[in-house]
This record gives C-alpha cells, sequence and structure tokens, in this order.
C-alpha cells in the first residue's frame, strides 16, 4: 500500500522501519525540522529522518501543514493512507481528508485513557496495571478519532517510561502493519471514560519526599530518561533514576536512614525508598557503592533541602 508518513522521535521511527519491512511503498516521510541540541547545539536530525534517509525515502520537513503548498504536496504523493507516529505537528481538517483510507495515529495508551502529549508517563504515574497500543482513525479532536485496533501489556513494578517506551514502541508498529492488513470496523471512544496526559513539566520532577514509598517510586520510574526526578542534598541537585519503596520505617519524610552497597535508604510518608541508582550533577549515574565512594553521607542527613 502506498503510504505517506509522518513522525520524528525513536518511537515513529520503529514503526515506520515495520512499515518497510512489511513491503509498504512509502511515498513521503514527513518529519519535523531539525533542530539545535546537545552541548554544541547543531542540528539534529531526527531519528525518523536518519531512517528515512537510509532507506532513500523521499522526505519533507515543513514547519506546518496549514498552507497550500503542504497541501498539495500531500496530495500529489497520491497515497492511500497516512500513518501518524508522535510527529508533533497538528494535522488540519484539509489534510485529514487527503488519503482515501484517512490518517491512522499510532497511539501509546488504551484510548480513551490518556489522550494527550505523555501516555507513557502518565500511566506509571497513575499505577496503572496494564497499558497498550491504540490505532485510531484521526479526526480534528485530539485524539478522540475512532479505535480500529488495541492491543494491551502489562505495566510491571519495575517498569520505567524508557523501558515501557521501548516495548510500546515495537508493539505500535506490528499493530500498524496489522491495522493496514486487516482493516478492522471503527469502534467510537467513549467520551465518559476519557482521562488527559498532560505533557511532563521540568517542575514536576521534584521529590515531594511527604508522599508514600510507592508513588515516590513511580515517580521516579515515571520520569526515567526525562526529565529524571530529582532531590536536594546539601543544597545540590542529585537525580535518582532507580529505586524501590520498603516498609516499616517511621521517620521524618526525606532522612537517610541508612545506606550501602545495596541501596541509600530514604524515609517517606509510609515507609522508605531503597535509592539504587543516582547521579550528581554534571555527573555519572552511579550505583550506591560507587556513589558512597565519592560521597560522605551520614545516618539522619536529609534529602529535598
Amino acid at each position: 500500500m502506498k503510504l505517506i508518513f509522518a513522525g520524528t522521535p525513536e518511537f515513529a521511527a520503529i514503526a515506520l522501519q515495520a512499515l518497510c519491512d512489511a513491503g509498504h511503498e512509502i511515498g513521503l516521510v514527513l518529519t519535523q525540522p531539525d533542530r539545535p541540541a546537545g552541548r554544541g547545539m547543531h542540528a539534529r536530525e531526527s531519528r525518523v529522518k536518519v531512517l528515512a534517509k537510509s532507506r532513500a525515502l523521499p522526505i519533507a520537513q515543513p514547519a506546518g501543514l496549514k498552507t497550500a503548498e503542504a497541501e498539495a504536496l500531500l496530495r500529489a504523493i497520491g497515497a492511500e493512507a497516512m500513518v501518524v507516529a508522535a510527529y508533533g505537528l497538528i494535522l488540519p481538517q484539509a489534510v485529514l481528508d487527503i488519503p482515501p483510507r484517512g490518517c491512522l495515529n499510532i497511539h501509546a495508551s488504551l484510548l480513551p485513557r490518556w489522550r494527550g502529549a505523555a501516555p507513557i508517563q502518565r500511566a506509571l504515574l497513575a499505577g496503572d496495571r496494564e497499558t497498550g497500543i491504540t490505532i485510531m482513525q484521526m479526526n480534528a479532536g485530539l485524539d478522540t478519532g475512532d479505535i480500529l485496533l488495541q492491543e494491551t501489556t502489562p505495566i510491571t513494578d519495575a517498569e520505567s517510561a524508557a523501558t515501557l517506551h521501548d516495548r510500546l514502541a515495537v508493539m505500535g508498529g506490528r499493530c500498524i502493519v496489522r491495522t493496514l492488513q486487516e482493516q478492522p470496523v471503527p469502534v467510537a471512544q467513549s467520551e465518559a471514560a476519557a482521562t488527559y496526559a498532560a505533557k511532563i513539566s521540568k517542575a514536576e520532577s521534584a521529590i515531594d519526599w511527604k508522599l508514600s514509598a510507592d508513588e515516590i517510586c513511580r515517580r521516579i520510574r515515571a520520569y526515567n530518561p526525562v526529565p529524571g526526578a530529582t532531590t536536594l542534598l546539601d543544597g545540590g541537585v542529585l537525580k535518582i533514576w532507580q529505586a524501590r519503596a520498603l516498609a516499616g520505617a517511621h521517620a521524618e519524610p526525606g532522612v537517610i536512614l541508612g545506606h550501602g552497597a545495596d541501596g541509600i535508604i530514604v524515609a517517606a510518608a509510609d515507609g522508605a525508598v531503597c535509592i539504587m541508582e543516582l547521579q550528581k550533577a554534571g555527573g555519572k549515574r552511579l550505583p550506591p557503592a560507587a556513589f558512597l565512594a565519592g560521597t560522605r553521607l551520614q545516618p539522619g542527613a536529609r534529602l529535598g533541602v
């Protein structure tokens, strides 16, 4: 099938690879313009662009799709459908109407739960026990289109946003290939069951040690890798990348109860958090033993101040 593909990050690149491997003809790849990134702020190509170039696929990087030029470009391709995955630009109704089979979106949640920009992180923050991929027939609303196909996967207690993203990306590629092959009957979403996955802000990353140990650990997992859960030690910022909840501790939240090679134990509202990987500002991610070799911690010291 001849397709237009629109996507930008790694999640989308994996779907594009799956479509190519399944034998679909990619008439055009849309991806965001190159952005400055890294310490040198040099222009960086998106993961989708890198893959498209390696496959010699035609590429366009418009700043938006609300122009006559963009619409004419898409019409000229003669694609049967457009596949969209984490593209980052709004598709106007005129563009949605171009392909005969419409525009199909790969969304990383079980819609209508977690419509919006951060479905993976919000599912982890909420303590959801499962999530999945939805292939949706796009309309002008925010992730409100009819459901074409869904596949579920459990969320484990050790799952981070990074590991869950990688599993869902592979599922997304598999699901879009299935959808194009099977052409399932659309099913309307339930508006009453809808929830919104707002974009994660950097301000959310600071750990509140007055929360329960379970909730703190969910936040640490949800913010790994971006923006990274943070706390303060002697006024300096620490990022915490891995932790597990412990029961039974009773102390002022944020107080360091003890430490060793297996972890740094910090009091929470209803127990404690065992930190298993952390990082000083400008330093490397370290296990507790390596961190403690360069940093003296006294029991009774406090994080978050």
